[in-house]
């Protein structure tokens, strides 16, 4: 079930309504039945997994916290990261695997056709798997006790607004929010439908509207070179914001309407002024995971700076084979741990520079680097997603190496026009593509780290006119006719 459908709308009207009506000590049969509603709606079949996942970590925590000595904590442990990942391995990376192995023992001359297995991914499955691992895991770190109902907790591992594309939850956050009896709230209501609101305007205004572009571009390189290739990639970095930053506003939103918070999964990452920066704000549900079940346990910085930098790259190289069963991923997470290493290395000289000259003194010199180092942390994000969406490793060296072709005529109106008319969209279209884009970056460069609560600050009318304005680019310019899933789905 799609947030941006009908169905969805229908059904999240009408949980709401029950969840209300529904006395305290029953709420949560209703929610972990349209949670399973609300994945089975997919394919049905694969709640089995959903559920067998559920019942692992429930049993293990369990026994794991029950156990007197550590070795059968740790055997416990391990038993139940097999069971997850290699659930996951199975339904994700089994192709990958076979594939990859077949173009390794090529290498040594033997001839190995790669056998083709025919597997479903199912919908976020790196989501609550990874979920549910870290509650385990916690459980053997103590830092948590691991809960007693079982309903509530398949609710923790299945709570639909958050079910297939995160944000990945901790389990000291929701699980005792499961617990507390949430009362019907007029003010809660509106709020969570103005988060609601503006995800929707992210989605179905700017990412749908950029995605035929960017497929147009991307999915026949070949055919394009120049500033098409710039554009194309541009438009997917805000493509993919837009998109999973919408899904999480409409998970947060519909969580809060119903008396739940969930955390922040990204916080402005694109006025980042390093790549370190941008990290603690983009996708912070799973960079927070991957620092503390990832990094940490590789030693962290613990072992001096050759090590750390080693398990930066690993970390971002296991990073991005997560987000996809692909060559191009990994060669994403590589480039963001390079681009972190070096970062790492270069910021204790550049704050010795900017100290020298003392750059904070000068408000002017201070406002044109920090535009500067800003515009090139951006710049580097763009270069890595050519990766993250190229089709192949060969479609992404072809955009790199063709991005600067034909640059001397860029700037003539009839190439121009070309442009802008042959990647999908017409000129209405880039109209209000252009609007909505720069409305975003207005509201995120001087709403403050969260635009609704910044809005409160402010006069009821500047408030109405800016929830009017989103509202009628929903209804008005929202591209419903072929609604796309969530990028983030396929994870």
């Amino acid at each position: 079930m799609l947030f941006n459908s009908f169905h969805f709308l229908v059904f999240f009207t009408l949980i709401t309504i029950l969840y209300y009506l529904t006395p305290h000590r029953l709420r949560w049969i209703l929610m972990l039945a349209g949670s399973y509603y609300f994945y089975m709606c997919w394919r049905p079949e694969l709640i089995l997994l959903l559920i067998f996942i559920t019942f692992v970590n429930y049993v293990a925590a369990r026994k794991i916290y029950r156990a007197d000595m550590e070795w059968k904590k740790k055997r416990i442990l391990l038993v139940s990261m097999l069971i997850n990942f290699g659930i996951l391995f199975v339904f994700k990376y089994m192709n990958f695997f076979s594939e990859s192995m077949a173009s390794a023992v090529s290498l040594l001359g033997i001839n190995y056709v790669p056998k083709e297995f025919d597997i479903i991914l199912p919908m976020g499955i790196s989501f609550f798997t990874f979920q549910a691992a870290a509650y385990t895991i916690d459980v053997y770190r103590e830092r948590i006790k691991p809960v007693k109902h079982y309903g509530k907790f398949s609710l923790f591992i299945s709570f639909f607004p958050q079910l297939v594309a995160g944000p990945i939850e901790r389990s000291e956050n929701l699980l005792p929010q499961f617990y507390k009896k949430h009362k019907f709230s007029l003010d809660q209501t509106k709020e969570g439908l103005k988060i609601m609101l503006w995800g929707f305007f992210k989605k179905v205004v700017i990412a749908d509207r950029a995605a035929i572009a960017v497929n147009t571009v991307f999915n026949n390189v070949e055919f394009y070179s120049g500033l098409y290739l710039v554009l194309a990639s541009l438009l997917f970095t805000i493509q993919i914001y837009c998109d999973f930053s919408g899904y999480s506003d409409i998970a947060k939103g519909a969580a809060r309407v119903l008396g739940f918070d969930l955390m922040d999964n990204f916080k402005r990452p694109f006025i980042s002024k390093n790549i370190k920066e941008f990290w603690r704000r983009w996708h912070v549900s799973l960079s927070s995971w991957f620092m503390d079940y990832v990094y940490i346990p590789l030693g962290g910085n613990r072992k001096g700076e050759i090590v750390k930098y080693r398990n930066l790259l690993i970390t971002f190289m296991v990073s991005g084979l997560w987000h996809g069963a692909a060559w191009t991923f990994v060669i994403w997470g590589a480039l963001h741990g390079i681009f972190i290493v070096v970062y790492n290395i270069f910021a204790p000289i550049i704050y010795k520079i900017k100290t020298a000259v003392h750059l904070d003194k000068s408000k002017v010199l201070a406002f044109i680097y920090n535009l500067g180092v800003t515009c090139l942390t951006f710049g580097l994000v763009v270069f890595a997603f050519i990766f993250f969406r190229a089709n192949t490793v060969e479609d992404g060296f072809f955009i790199l190496s063709h991005m600067l072709w034909n640059f001397r005529i860029w700037n003539t109106s009839q190439y121009l026009f070309e442009v802008f008319t042959g990647m999908g969209l017409g000129l209405y279209e880039w109209r209000i593509l252009i609007f909505a884009v720069g409305f975003l970056a207005m509201s995120e460069i001087f709403g403050g780290e969260n635009i609704h609560e910044t809005l409160k600050k402010h006069n009821v009318v500047l408030r109405l006119a800016f929830y009017i304005i989103i509202a009628l680019f929903v209804l008005l310019a929202g591209v419903f006719y072929n609604a796309g899933e969530f990028i983030y789905f396929q994870f």
